[in-house]
């Protein structure tokens, strides 16, 4: 028996039967409807569902990281029309991840009071807004608030993402789903800037701003029409009905061991990654005298070799449990390769070359990282452990940008890549910890299912 939700479009919705499910005492009983799939019901289309729910979700990953390198390209542009410097630009992308942490966990809260159907196109509407907005900003200030509008669209992807991925991707294939999650994700931050600088070619980077800003409501008010496949494997009927935890209980969920330590994780390889993606093209500039063109290839062939881990890393994810070994043995060669490129040590030519395997090197742990937060979190809890933990990635996020640009205005580009290396090292034991602590958790979750 597979219950679902309200969904005339299911295949199997004429053998449907309502079931009502005791409620807890001060309570109405909740409603459900539920379906008996066949065997060959169940065999059939299961792969066909899984890479349409793969194909949106990813999509939607896609703006969503497109949107976080839309403005870093145009620095120097905004640099001379708002005369700013480094650390005021970093300043920027620090509120817009800074938003985007403090709203994820409650936006988690609304996925899984609301449903990821109707959460996820309204965040897609108001992150490409705010950049619009960033297109017609006459001052820095303005910049400033598109950037918190921004980062509060920014904070329901992943809560979203993952609750769909979770709920309705069969689990064989989570690993790679959350592979192809990731993989949109980078190829997002990868086409970004080549698109918002080959726009303000013609256009100016207020004209590039106002084109992309456009495209990503379009694609928000397309993902609307994708309900019907966007949808929890279980809703109540009469969802003012629904039987939940209290706040008190759902919040203590937040605060297990197992949680913290994965919150600390993604602060810390943030850290890491995000002050690589923002700011290693100045600083290979600097330490390199490496044209422009050129270190901006090195940041995109690092963004593609992240793909291409985050490939090899998905297949890895289905079928291992030790995924905190995967995350160790991609982080230590990665830092390995950021403190080579530190040196000085790579010529030019193979400058993209060090980048591109430091990118492969981090993408491939990124299908077990989250992997280890699932197997962190309790049945009925994806939306809000998901977007809380996350939010540990944009805590990273927002303070990096500030470190990272104090350090290029103090002229130490070498320490970009140091301090890089640093973090990576210091993710390798939360990693660890992370599965020890989740063990228990992930018995108990599988007990229950």
């Amino acid at each position: 028996m597979v219950p679902r939700a309200e969904n005339p479009s299911h295949p199997a919705s004429r053998c449907a039967t309502l079931i009502r499910r005791p409620a807890p005492a001060g309570r109405r009983p909740v409603t459900w409807r539920c379906v008996i799939l066949s065997a060959t019901e169940t065999r059939h289309g299961s792969l066909k569902r899984d890479v349409r729910i793969m194909t949106l979700v990813g999509g939607a990953h896609f703006i969503s990281h497109f949107f976080q390198l839309t403005l870093p390209p145009l620095f120097p542009l905004l640099r001379d029309t708002f005369a700013v410097s480094y650390t005021e630009l970093g300043l920027l992308m620090g509120l817009f991840y800074a938003a985007s942490g403090i709203g994820q966990t409650g936006s988690g809260f609304l996925v899984d009071h609301f449903g990821a159907r109707r959460v996820l196109p309204c965040g897609m509407a108001l992150l490409a807004g705010a950049m619009g907005v960033a297109g017609i900003a006459p001052a820095y200030w303005v910049l400033a608030v598109a950037a918190v509008l921004g980062g509060l669209g920014n904070s329901v992807f992943h809560p979203a993402d993952y609750s769909i991925f979770n709920a309705s991707v069969s689990p064989p294939r989570l690993g790679r789903a959350y592979g192809i999650h990731g993989i949109c994700g980078n190829l997002g931050w990868a086409v970004a800037p080549a698109v918002v600088v080959g726009l303000a070619a013609p256009l100016g980077w207020r004209g590039s701003l106002l084109t992309v800003a456009a495209l990503g409501i379009a694609a928000a008010l397309a993902l609307s029409t994708q309900g019907a496949t966007l949808v929890d494997r279980v809703e109540p009927i009469h969802r003012g009905a629904a039987s939940s935890p209290g706040l008190r209980a759902s919040i203590g969920v937040l605060f297990a061991p197992s949680i913290l330590t994965a919150f600390a994780f993604f602060a810390l390889i943030a850290t890491s990654i995000i002050g690589i993606q923002t700011f290693s093209v100045s600083a290979m500039v600097k330490l390199f005298d490496a044209p422009l063109g050129l270190a901006t290839g090195a940041l995109t062939a690092f963004l593609l070799g992240s793909a291409v881990g985050i490939l090899i890393g998905g297949f890895l994810a289905d079928r291992t449990s030790r995924h905190d070994m995967v995350a160790a043995c991609g982080l230590i060669p990665g830092a390995a390769l950021s403190l080579v490129i530190a040196s000085g040590a790579p010529s030019l030519a193979t400058l993209p070359v060090v980048m591109a395997l430091m990118g492969v090197c981090l993408g491939a742990i990124s299908p077990s990282r989250d992997m280890l937060v699932r197997a962190a979190t309790p049945p009925g809890a994806s939306g809000k452990v998901y977007g809380f933990v996350y939010s540990g990635l944009d805590l990273g996020s927002c303070l990096t940008p500030l470190l990272f640009g104090w350090l290029l205005d103090r002229g130490e580009p070498r320490m970009v890549f140091v301090t890089s290396a640093a973090f990576m090292v210091l993710t390798i034991a939360t990693a660890v910890q992370v599965r020890r602590r989740a063990a228990p958790v992930g018995r108990a979750a599988h007990a229950h299912r």
